[in-house]
């Protein structure tokens, strides 16, 4: 408003102006006539109407001139206004005219045209940036020098559990992401992506940048989930370990074997008290077997150091899971059936994997009174969801399930579970073992890709 009348005031006193410099240039016009009409001896009424038609239209020009040149001022001005509002759709007449007036008309027009163009590709761009903000799955955060936030994408919504009216002017502290504003750039970092999710939690790169708003500071946080390709990693990391360690330990028990065995037969032939001839066969034989058993378990977990590429073909999964599930003798397993699937994988690994985790299952189940094992498959968009319930113990160290070597089984030997998410991803799959959340037990879910044929 105040500028308003501003801009009023400069054009009343632009016409004031005007209209003082129209009346000097008047005056001497009529001096002149008042001269000339004294000097005639011209009546007193006759001379001072003569006067007043001089006077009305030297007036009359004054204000066409005034108008011509205000007029054109001012729409020039109301579609500067118009700019400066973002309202590009307006245009100045007379921009054809060869003079100066209508050389400035052009030269705004041309000025609107080229800020509607701008803010044309202002918007596209911004729409492409929320679109682009949107699809990705990395979570995003924008935060200002108060570390209040200012930008998440739909991603980050998600790693919240939040919604957006709840994220935006909260700090990074009440957001739980202080620490990730403090922490130098390109470290990983491990926290659960869905909290409420008794899943072990999830590995982010964290990657940093700095950017000005309107001349302020901002911080940029790109989070990149890299569990997969670490695991893979690790996976490449045990089989290497594996191979070196299967290879030299089987190079060393063997003899260890035959050298035992051997002795243990001469024991008989040799002359000796009876309790040191038993002691001596006692021990060859405790050797000659422990390298046996040792000899096995190398040898378990070559597989998977050796587990070759899957070889696909489709495949049922409902006549696959009754036939895992009549495999396991020891505990009677429910199948629910589900919708038929066809999958495109090797039904001998595929076999294997679902064998590992039943079998895992029905063992947590008879450390705990034989309690039910179901099995049951749905189909959820592109993928196909099986699903393994049990009713033990739980999971006590989630982390470390699907590491080689690892086992809370007495007489474990930490491949099966290993095994079997190996062939999941081998089939573009992934396995999640988490504890149940309606009691006791733990669910472990196979989520597999249903081939379009």
């Amino acid at each position: 408003m105040e500028s308003n009348r501003q801009a009023r005031r400069r054009r009343r006193s632009v016409v004031r102006r005007a209209w003082f410099h129209c009346l000097l240039l008047a005056l001497p016009a009529l001096a002149l006539a008042a001269l000339v009409l004294y000097r005639s001896r011209m009546g007193l009424t006759s001379a001072l109407l003569l006067l007043i038609c001089l006077l009305l239209y030297l007036l009359l020009v004054a204000a066409a001139l005034i108008e011509g040149l205000v007029r054109p001022l001012q729409t020039l001005s109301n579609v500067v206004s118009s700019l400066r509002e973002g309202d590009y759709s307006f245009r100045a007449r007379g921009a054809a005219a060869p003079d100066a007036v209508g050389e400035l008309a052009s030269e705004v027009n041309a000025l609107a045209d080229l800020l509607q163009k701008q803010r044309v590709r202002s918007l596209e761009a911004t729409a492409l940036l929320a679109r682009i903000l949107e699809v990705m799955h990395a979570p995003l955060f924008a935060f200002d020098r108060e570390d209040t936030l200012q930008l998440v994408n739909n991603a980050g919504l998600k790693l919240l559990g939040l919604s957006n009216a709840r994220c935006f002017g909260r700090s990074a502290k009440e957001l739980g992401l202080e620490a990730l504003l403090q922490a130098p750039d390109q470290t990983i970092h491990s926290f659960n992506a869905d909290r409420k999710s008794p899943a072990g939690p999830v590995r982010w790169l964290l990657r940093k940048a700095a950017f000005r708003q309107e001349g302020a500071p901002h911080t940029l946080l790109l989070l990149a989930d890299v569990s997969v390709p670490l695991q893979e990693e690790e996976q490449i990391a045990w089989k290497r370990l594996i191979r070196v360690l299967g290879h030299e330990l089987a190079n060393s028990l063997a003899p260890i074997k035959s050298i035992a065995g051997s002795l243990r037969e001469r024991v008989d032939s040799l002359q000796g008290e009876d309790g040191t001839l038993r002691d001596f066969r006692r021990g060859l034989g405790v050797v000659e077997s422990r390298a046996e058993s040792l000899h096995r378990f190398v040898q378990s977990y070559r597989q998977l150091a050796q587990l070759p590429p899957p070889r696909l073909r489709p495949v049922q999964l409902g006549p696959l899971m009754e036939r895992v599930v009549l495999l396991e003798q020891r505990l009677p397993v429910k199948l629910d059936p589900g919708p038929a699937a066809m999958l495109n994988a090797d039904p001998d690994q595929l076999e294997q994997m679902l064998i590992n985790l039943l079998a895992n299952a029905v063992d947590a189940s008879l450390a705990r009174d034989a309690q039910p094992v179901r099995a049951s498959w749905k189909i959820a968009g592109t993928s196909v969801l099986i699903t393994i319930e049990d009713r033990g113990l739980g999971i006590a160290n989630a982390e470390n399930l699907f590491v080689p070597f690892y086992t809370t089984k007495p007489s474990g030997s930490g491949v099966g579970l290993a095994l079997a998410q190996q062939i999941a991803r081998a089939h573009g799959g992934e396995i999640q073992l988490v504890n149940r959340e309606d009691g006791e037990g733990a669910r472990a879910t196979i989520r597999l890709p249903v081939p379009e044929f």
